[in-house]
């Protein structure tokens, strides 16, 4: 188990695909997170993130206290959606190049196999998540020094809440990806169907449902996004007013930890079955 796990975390860190997702979450947390309101607070015009905020506000959002905001904020939809991408990446590659029935002919069986990949993602998962802390603290300490501001941190107590928070959102993305990945035996379709369900039906279901179908609330908190844009609410100080899209009260955020880490391991296990069960061509 151990040499397999090596050996996947290995794949993962000479994989361009990886550093390039991570990226892209990066750049994305920077730019929404940072960027943009910082230009609104030295210009003194607003934007659609900034629209009808206070310029104190601005700037305190942008200052190490909102440190954790910045940066767990974009993963319950557009960091999730990469790691959805991520995990079909990953297991499905070996479906489209052939390298499964390789990788079983050397001696670990199909379960392994799964495990192993799952623990290397969560592995560079857990290291997205420091990188986006990392350069999102730098960019709040670089702001704060230019703008005489407060160096107030988060305690560490909530610095490993809504990391571990942000972690396990992740994680439940990737592992849906994953599944999609070993139901389809390929990376296009896991990869097309994952992203319009993040970013196209759990949106639409969210919006339908608090202007015309209020009686179906019950079903979309049901769904992961609710539960996982709940979750980093909870993790962290945010108002509802200011929250990044995905982010939201839907739920209690004991109920999303539950329900995030039911939804992970229901798609481990359903993609262990399948993998079990299912020819690997």
């Amino acid at each position: 188990m151990l040499g397999s796990y090596r050996a996947e975390v290995l794949k993962l860190r000479k994989r361009a695909a990886v550093w390039v997702l991570f990226a892209a979450g990066l750049v994305l947390s920077l730019i929404f997170g940072y960027l943009l309101p910082y230009l609104s607070y030295a210009t003194g015009d607003d934007n659609q993130q900034t629209a009808g905020v206070p310029r104190d506000q601005v700037l305190k959002g942008i200052l190490p206290e909102g440190v954790l905001d910045n940066t767990v904020g974009g993963f319950p939809v557009f960091a999730g959606a990469l790691a959805l991408v991520l995990g079909a990446i990953v297991v499905g590659g070996e479906y489209a190049w052939g390298t499964l029935k390789t990788i079983l002919t050397q001696r670990p069986g199909r379960i392994q196999v799964l495990i192993t990949q799952v623990l290397a993602l969560v592995t560079m998962l857990a290291v997205w998540v420091l990188g986006i802390f990392a350069a999102c603290a730098l960019c709040s300490i670089g702001i704060a020094a230019a703008e005489n501001g407060p160096m107030n941190w988060p305690g560490p107590l909530a610095m490993a809440q809504a990391l571990g928070s942000g972690l396990l959102v992740l994680t439940t993305w990737c592992l849906f990806g994953a599944l999609l990945a070993v139901a389809f035996r390929n990376v296009a379709l896991p990869i097309g169907l994952g992203v319009v369900w993040i970013l196209g039906v759990e949106a639409l279901l969210a919006g339908v449902v608090a202007s015309l179908l209020p009686d179906l609330d019950l079903i979309a908190n049901l769904m992961p996004g609710a539960n996982a844009g709940s979750l980093i609410f909870a993790a962290t100080d945010m108002a509802a007013l200011d929250a990044p899209p995905g982010v939201r009260d839907a739920v209690s955020g004991s109920r999303a930890l539950v329900t995030l880490f039911a939804y992970a391991a229901f798609f481990t296990v359903t993609a262990a079955i399948s993998m079990r069960r299912r020819d690997v061509t």
